[in-house]
């Protein structure tokens, strides 16, 4: 089996030791396609660029840039000179056997007309100039220049794939996607392992293909604020392995399965001649033969009949929307959508409950006013240029003098960011949120003025920041317009003195630390209906066993856990999908974060959840019978 690595900054140290994971996968008799980038995309905040390189002077990204380009091949040679002083390429005796620059560019191309085109070979002779000695691929790219290899991604890649663009390169799929990424809102992506098994079969044996990398074959978690928009925590949890690295199944099972049928035959189907004849209106063979050896495929497309063919001079029954594979082209030793493995299902067993008051403390976070803020601007300014990706959050604040009569208002803020929370001197009015697909909201609140001054404070918060799309160093995020109503007048606010904070108080005090500012005055925890802006600090023991262990956040609302000072992601129940469930419940906790005892839980409240009923879970799986 190949890894399949996306690499990002900071590869030389702890949970991001690149050089000791890749060791580590050849002590397991696996192998590495080293996928660098530098833009992977991936649903990692930004691409997997770091902020930083927004504010290079004259910087456009991933075209035929200058300053972007240099940037992109300092990173490239880094992690190449990596490799290579490990001796870790196939080359050198390692397991890396593939490397792949750039990421999906195709999708993007067009949008920079010529420079694009030049962009693409560049990066061809540059990657292929690191000498690396192994195959550089480029996917989603069918004009990779020669000699890297254009690769597919997708979930149908024996359809969909146009194939190599030169006959002396391999059909190689380089993402199978085992389910989709889930957003905020959004419900999670069931594909079957019928589904997966029928097209990585076909891509085998009508196009030939020689790779499958699986993305994902192991779910994961976007820990810290790593996730991109909207996108949950939790990472392709419907994975053959799952979030916690259990077994999904049948999924796991029937594709071992399919892999043992695949290996048994694997000479045959890279040295033989491949042929390709009808087996009826939607079925179809493919034969590959060498030497006295042959390999039979017998497709049914039919989605819904099962079909028998004939096949020298034997009949085969084909389940709908089914290949039979015959290693010997006489006996048939896996059909895809016959599945052997019995399904499971994942159990939570709840070991401890936070119930008890006394064993909570809170703080209460500071709504700032235009005077405590040292950031001023006679506009509205765009938050991810503001906060530098330090934080989710922007405070945007004004004062504004009200000398008339008013006996109904209401404060209208239009936002290209993802929620807003509106306050009047410190009371708070409401929010609002957009969602993945809607890229600005409206958030409109009664607003009771008092006349003379009154203090606005509206919280902008990002939920993750973009990931993909042509020319992302100039995408806007944070307050467009602002408005106040009252009576039959409208005060436009838009283009009036602001003041500005990044990050809230309890971030500047790091206060999710586990050894935090001792200055930092925590209260014995008090009424948590509707409490806003509020951190909760509690502690628990360890659960006994090796059982993965999760936070049942089911009772909160909006905002991000942290476990020992390790931040376990962003938490948003609140955000209900179709169905009126929130899109994730569970959340990750990493044994390797916890001590036997004593371990400190900090929760964010934004929105007025209730920490006092979260409880901390096991996960298992059992066998349905």
């Amino acid at each position: 089996m190949c890894f399949g690595i996306y690499t990002s900054l900071n590869l030389d140290s702890g949970r991001y030791d690149l050089v000791r994971f890749i060791k580590e996968i050849q002590v397991q008799g696996l192998y590495v396609c080293l996928r660098i980038g530098p833009y992977i995309e991936s649903e990692w905040t930004y691409g997997g660029f770091p902020f930083w390189l927004h504010d290079v002077p004259a910087i456009v990204y991933r075209t035929d840039n200058q300053p972007f380009k240099l940037y992109m091949q300092n990173f490239t040679t880094k992690i190449v000179s990596m490799m290579q002083s490990e001796g870790l390429y196939a080359s050198q005796g390692g397991p890396i056997i593939l490397s792949q620059i750039e990421n999906e560019y195709q999708n993007v191309e067009k949008a920079f007309g010529e420079d694009g085109s030049r962009y693409v070979q560049w990066a061809a002779e540059m990657a292929v100039g690191l000498k690396t000695g192994v195959p550089w691929l480029m996917c989603k790219q069918t004009d990779a220049p020669d000699p890297l290899i254009n690769t597919c991604n997708g979930m149908r890649c024996g359809e969909t794939f146009t194939g190599p663009n030169s006959p002396n390169k391999p059909a190689f799929w380089t993402e199978n996607w085992t389910s989709f990424y889930q957003v905020y809102g959004g419900e999670p992506y069931i594909r079957s392992a019928e589904d997966i098994a029928f097209h990585v079969t076909l891509f085998i044996a009508r196009k030939n293909g020689s790779y499958v990398n699986y993305y994902m074959y192991h779910g994961g978690t976007n820990l810290g604020r790593t996730s991109s928009s909207y996108v949950i925590t939790s990472y392709y949890d419907q994975a053959p392995l799952d979030e916690y690295g259990l077994l999904r199944q049948p999924k796991w099972g029937h594709l071992k399965e399919l892999h043992a049928a695949i290996k048994s035959c694997s000479t045959t189907l890279l040295e033989g001649k491949q042929s390709n004849f009808s087996l009826g209106q939607l079925q179809e063979g493919y034969v590959f033969e060498e030497e006295g050896k042959c390999v039979a495929f017998l497709v049914n497309n039919d989605h819904v009949k099962m079909f028998t063919v004939q096949f020298r001079n034997r009949s085969y029954e084909l389940p709908s929307k089914s290949i039979s594979i015959l290693p010997d082209c006489q006996n048939v030793t896996f059909n895809t959508a016959t599945v052997n493995t019995k399904s499971n299902r994942r159990m939570t067993s709840t070991i401890q409950t936070f119930s008890s008051a006394d064993k909570w403390e809170q703080f209460q976070d500071v709504i700032p006013n235009f005077d405590q803020t040292t950031l001023i601007s006679n506009s509205l300014l765009e938050q991810m240029n503001v906060t530098k990706d330090k934080s989710d959050y922007l405070w945007y604040t004004l004062r504004f003098e009200h000398n008339l009569s008013c006996s109904e208002s209401k404060l209208t803020a239009q936002s290209a960011a993802h929620v807003t929370h509106a306050f009047a001197d410190g009371t708070y009015l409401g929010g609002a949120h957009g969602s993945h697909d809607v890229k600005s909201f409206t958030t409109q609140v009664p607003l009771k003025l008092n006349e003379g001054t009154n203090n606005i404070s509206i919280l902008s918060v990002m939920v993750g920041l973009p990931d993909a799309g042509a020319f992302l160093e100039r995408r806007f995020a944070g307050l467009t317009a602002v408005e106040i109503q009252c009576s039959e007048e409208s005060y436009d606010l838009t283009n009036s003195t602001w003041g500005y904070q990044v990050g809230l108080l309890g971030e500047q005090l790091e206060i999710y630390e586990e050894k935090s500012n001792s200055s930092i005055q925590w209260s014995p925890l008090g009424n948590t209906c509707n409490q806003t802006l509020t951190w909760y600090k509690t502690a628990f023991d360890s659960p006994k066993g090796d059982e993965p262990v999760a936070l049942n956040l089911e009772s909160m609302g909006k905002g991000q856990a942290w476990v020992n000072g390790e931040s376990i992601g962003r938490y948003w129940i609140s955000f209900h999908d179709s169905k009126g469930q929130p899109s994730q419940t569970l959340y990750h906790v990493p044994r390797s974060f916890l001590k036997d005892i004593g371990n400190s839980l900090v929760l964010f409240e934004e929105e007025g959840g209730n920490p006092l009923h979260i409880s901390l879970d096991t996960i298992s799986s059992t066998n349905i019978s």
